[in-house]
């Protein structure tokens, strides 16, 4: 069996590792057209903030260790054109320009995804940087180091874990985005308010509800970002709008969503029986709404990949959907979500009803306690739990991990009320706060029997 993958990062390292471990005599070319690969691109500003010293240390696994594997790793590799029909691809070589044709069995797209550029006046300008691979991560602490002012565009997650990184290391900071609050697609206004109000404390600047219209400079270097309200003086500016799937290589050969994210079954076949997918260049089912979307996420990666390898042959493991759990540290903030927010769900047209709950985790008896924020988000006609979100100093948040796996199966908000957790003082009350959240939901009253 001849395996050709394109793309190494979270999904294509897992999908390549496993199915050379289960599968010993096939041969397996991975192409792939950075000079690295399994890059943890969720730990740049960890590196950018001096919190990892050692960079080595977000890379899993490396052509060498592929190699050992039987791997045949084409790195500076660009794969150019697949024809499906034919089973064929070709690939430049970019060191020294040679293309060349290869064939396969089993195509594995896992090509990724690349940050969102828009096409604006003044975009050329040096010191417009991205935030998505090592060498740009490399790029961005070189170039930190000598300005002051640092605008970074986009307030999703990678948008505020670096105005946070950026401050820390004593710039001035404006976080600009269209939006009217931060981390609009992840979190409710209750969560993030507060965020937003620690950044201010910080001294970061936020410019939110202005859309960047143009980028201004000098002698070719970008000094100004003029928005829809104004202008930003800035020596340095990252974007960070977001991401778009790297699917051109099959565009019109297989089935993609409008924004060009490939869609999978179950067994992450793409409409093509031999061509498979997984990572940020797919579409996954997405439990809370049943529908598939656009969530590119590590942990999906991952599992993605791993499913390709164990479904290469024979279906034999279906993908569970997922619930596009993900957390955020933001200075003392714990912070972590699982499933819709409550304006994701409105927005989706279901009839979403919520419980907050803002308690102590652990019994005011004990020498010391924090306070801890939880949402918890349902459907009103069924009662299945859609979505939570959680914040606290204390680090409470894989409990969203719990609300994850009740999502998954389909559970009640009722039932999560009366869920067994255990109880020590140390780390909870009787009632675990979850509970507490599914007892605050329970109905006002219960009806009576109705005797004829």
């Amino acid at each position: 069996m001849k395996v050709a993958v394109i793309g190494c990062t979270h999904a294509g390292t897992a999908a390549i590792v496993n199915t050379a471990q289960l599968y010993p005599d096939a041969q397996i070319t991975v192409y792939e057209r950075n000079d690295n690969i399994s890059f943890l691109s969720c730990g740049i500003a960890l590196y950018v903030g001096g919190v990892v010293k050692d960079p080595q240390g977000l890379f899993y696994s490396s052509p060498e260790q592929l190699a050992a594997l039987g791997v045949q790793t084409k790195m500076r590799h660009e794969v150019t054109n697949v024809d499906t029909a034919r089973r064929t691809l070709k690939a430049r070589n970019l060191t020294t320009g040679e293309e060349f044709e290869d064939t396969y069995d089993k195509l594995i797209m896992t090509t990724g995804s690349w940050p969102i550029v828009p096409k604006l006046e003044g975009i050329e300008l040096e010191g417009i940087l991205l935030s998505k691979n090592y060498n740009h991560s490399n790029t961005i602490i070189e170039q930190a180091q000598k300005v002051k002012r640092i605008t970074v565009v986009g307030a999703g997650y990678i948008g505020v874990e670096l105005v946070e990184a950026f401050q820390m290391n004593g710039k001035e900071v404006t976080l600009i985005d269209g939006e009217e609050r931060i981390l609009s697609k992840y979190l409710d206004e209750e969560f993030t308010a507060p965020i937003q109000q620690s950044l201010e404390e910080h001294g970061i600047r936020l410019a939110l509800g202005e859309k960047v219209a143009a980028f201004a400079g000098e002698n070719g270097k970008v000094t100004k970002v003029i928005t829809s309200k104004g202008e930003h003086e800035t020596d340095l500016v990252i974007l960070c709008i977001g991401f778009r799937p790297n699917t051109e290589l099959l565009k019109g050969q297989v089935d993609m969503l409008p924004n060009g994210a490939i869609m999978v079954n179950d067994y992450m076949q793409t409409s093509l029986p031999d061509v498979y997918a997984a990572g940020d260049s797919c579409a996954i089912h997405y439990n809370p709404t049943g529908k598939h979307a656009y969530i590119p996420l590590a942990t999906n990666a991952v599992r993605m990949g791993t499913l390709v390898a164990r479904n290469l042959v024979s279906n034999t493991i279906p993908y569970m959907g997922t619930q596009g759990t993900s957390g955020i540290k933001i200075y003392e903030d714990n912070i972590a979500g699982t499933g819709l927010t409550e304006d994701a769900a409105k927005a989706e047209g279901m009839d979403a009803e919520s419980v907050m709950l803002i308690d102590n985790y652990r019994p005011e008896f004990m020498p010391t306690f924090e306070q801890v924020q939880v949402k918890v988000v349902f459907e009103r006609a069924t009662r299945r739990i859609l979505g939570a979100q959680i914040m606290s100093k204390m680090d409470l948040t894989q409990s969203i991990n719990t609300v994850s796996v009740c999502i998954q199966n389909k559970m009640t908000v009722d039932q999560l009320a009366f869920i067994d957790f255990f109880f020590q003082p140390h780390y909870n009350k009787p009632w675990n706060f979850l509970n507490t959240a599914g007892l605050q939901a329970l109905p006002k009253t219960v009806k009576e029997p109705v005797h004829v």
